[in-house]
């Protein structure tokens, strides 16, 4: 690289903004006291080809302009201040750090000592006090610069009423990984969910919105890589811009996710699908106090992070993965609004489910209907029109929150999955919840001014068991994940309709059928919004296994070799679907009242009693 010109910059907007004069490099750091930006040839390279010390700070952030430079350009950062673990402090210039607003990210991390930045004691304790000193670049991805330009043509976002909603949740390389009808260079990635096989798949279903599971940049955790794993699911977000860029087909060409996905959205919509996005906004894949310094804890780990008022050595975790974000920090939350507003404008995606929600809701400790985040969220004119969509709940005090969440939200509704699963498997005193579950969970929802599509009604999603998996297995099989079984949900309200497992007994296997055709069926005709988790209208299996988060292979992957009974509930699930959409009753857009319908003697919703 040749000698740099240097100018000064602006502060906003933050990242690295590309413009027909060159590059504009932004970073906030409210507590480092030195920035050096640092250039790349390779992702896997080992030293800088440049490194430019930053001067200018302005509000907090650093910031300069590099002219001449150009979209695919490798970078990272590395910053200075104290290392001081116990005052919140983990400032380490040794270390290679990702650009909190980076837009693509190439590579993947190979996990060594040098990752971390503590020294490790011989024997391999650690107590995480004493600064390590060594480089890790060579060890670390790198952010790329990006060109936001793309022809969009005529894409228009489908905007389908939250009513009319069917949902379709599924990942995005076990879709198509093993589908013989798309092509073998484009299987498990973005450009598989976008190619014409999977869009007439998805038409031909009936569904009118792909949630597709985490997308944005992610870990593979260092403990799962030293046992042949990978993390699967991907909810371990490190780059909250950034798509994830083993899922482009042409992932050696850095930036090129970018241009991928938008390419996949684009050929959704013009389906008439939705995209909406599952994202993880409530912690990220660096752990606890003895987890990896990737991004976030070496830019200013005392900002960004909920610390121990006590020792802020240690991390307050709501989530149950070592760390939480700090929400009551403004830049944080901007970080977040800022990031979902890129992926509405420049990415055209239609809504989102977030993550462990609750989280996001804590102020001090406790989960507030009316902290900060719902405020910012409800005032944009941006994010208060795409759909919002929680998993009302975190692993903290007072978590649970089913029903909780303000008007513009739409929750998965645990209560409804649940109360289907026990009924369905004639638990005693299920039928009177089951009626309010049924009829849109009018007891959780009708006082706060909300409508029956704030429920989003889910009987399986992916975290647990398939619906194949639900009428097959009493208890979970997760031998294969490697912790001895006691990972994964023990409470699953599930029946094995006789025998554990795969059996040839045609007695139990038609009572099977029959019980998934019961879950479908009442799915699809409550009151709310169905999602539906793929793989489940041909009764996939993962072989019992109800945390299936590390296994990136055939247990998690989508088999396209049905058999006849395959075919036949895959059939049967789109003529539901299709019923639904032919047959308004089914999406009501108010509560039932038990009154008489103006103009006729019958009444909006009847109870018989057929016995």
């Amino acid at each position: 690289m040749t000698k740099l010109d240097i100018w000064q910059g602006d502060s906003f907007p933050l990242g690295a903004t590309l413009s027909a004069e060159g590059v504009n490099f932004a970073i906030f750091s409210e507590n480092a006291t030195g920035v050096d930006l640092c250039f790349f040839d390779t992702a896997d390279a080992a030293d800088e080809v440049c490194r430019i010390r930053m001067v200018e700070y302005t509000d907090q952030v650093w910031h300069c302009f590099i002219p001449g430079l150009k979209a695919g350009q490798l970078y990272g950062y590395r910053i200075y201040g104290p290392y001081q673990p116990s005052e919140g402090h983990r400032f380490n210039g040794s270390k290679l750090l990702l650009d909190p607003y980076a837009k693509a990210i190439t590579g993947l991390i190979n996990w060594a000592p040098e990752m971390f930045a503590y020294e490790m004691n011989p024997n391999g304790d650690v107590d995480g006090q004493s600064c390590d000193y060594r480089d890790n670049a060579w060890c670390m991805p790198k952010c790329v610069v990006v060109d936001d330009r793309f022809d969009w043509g005529t894409d228009k976002a489908p905007k389908t009423p939250l009513a009319a909603s069917v949902i379709y949740e599924v990942h995005v390389k076990g879709f198509s990984q093993l589908c013989p009808k798309i092509a073998e260079p484009i299987r498990g990635s973005y450009a598989g969910i976008g190619s014409e096989f999977a869009v007439e798949y998805f038409k031909g279903l009936g569904i009118t919105a792909v949630e597709l599971m985490p997308v944005q940049q992610f870990v593979n955790d260092e403990f799962l890589v030293n046992k042949g794993l990978t993390n699967y699911w991907g909810y371990n977000s490190v780059a909250y811009f950034a798509p994830h860029c083993a899922y482009a087909s042409c992932g050696g060409i850095a930036g090129a996710q970018v241009v991928e996905f938008k390419q996949m959205v684009k050929n959704l919509h013009a389906a008439g699908i939705e995209v909406i996005l599952d994202v993880v906004y409530n912690h990220t894949g660096e752990g606890n106090h003895l987890g990896p310094m990737l991004c976030f804890k070496g830019v200013d780990n005392r900002a960004y992070y909920r610390l121990v008022a006590g020792d802020k050595r240690f991390y307050m975790d709501y989530t149950g993965t070592g760390n939480t974000l700090n929400m009551m920090h403004p830049r944080v939350l901007q970080l977040i609004m800022d990031s979902l507003r890129y992926w509405v404008t420049e990415m055209h995606v239609d809504g989102f489910r977030f993550d462990l929600a609750a989280t996001l809701a804590r102020e001090v400790h406790e989960v507030s209907r009316l902290s900060a985040f719902f405020d910012i969220i409800h005032q944009d004119p941006v994010l208060s029109r795409v759909k919002l969509i929680a998993e009302p709940w975190d692993v903290g005090e007072g978590g649970y929150q089913v029903g909780n969440f303000p008007v513009l939200w739409a929750e998965w509704n645990g209560k409804y999955r649940d109360c289907v699963r026990s009924h369905w498997k004639s638990d005693a005193g299920t039928l009177g919840e089951f009626a309010y579950r049924l009829t849109g969970s009018s007891d959780l929802y009708q006082w706060d001014g909300k409508r029956p599509y704030a429920s989003i009604n889910l009987v399986t999603t992916h975290d647990g068991f398939t619906l194949h998996d639900l009428v097959s297995y009493h208890d979970k099989h997760n031998i294969a994940n490697g912790e001895n079984n006691q990972d994964g949900h023990n409470d699953n309200r599930s029946w094995n309709c006789g025998a554990e497992g795969p059996v040839e007994d045609p007695a139990i296997l038609e009572i099977r059928r029959r019980q998934m055709r019961n879950f479908l069926t009442t799915l699809f005709l409550s009151q709310g919004v169905p999602m539906l988790c793929g793989g489940d209208e041909f009764a996939r299996t993962q072989l019992g296994n109800n945390n299936a988060y590390c296994q990136d292979n055939e247990i998690s992957w989508f088999q396209w070799e049905w058999d006849a009974d395959q075919r036949r509930q895959h059939d049967f699930t789109a003529r539901l679907i299709q019923f639904r959409h032919d047959h308004p009753v089914f999406r009501r857009p108010r509560f039932f009242q038990g009154r008489r319908i103006r103009g006729t003697r019958t009444k909006d919703l009847l109870w018989l009693d057929i016995e």
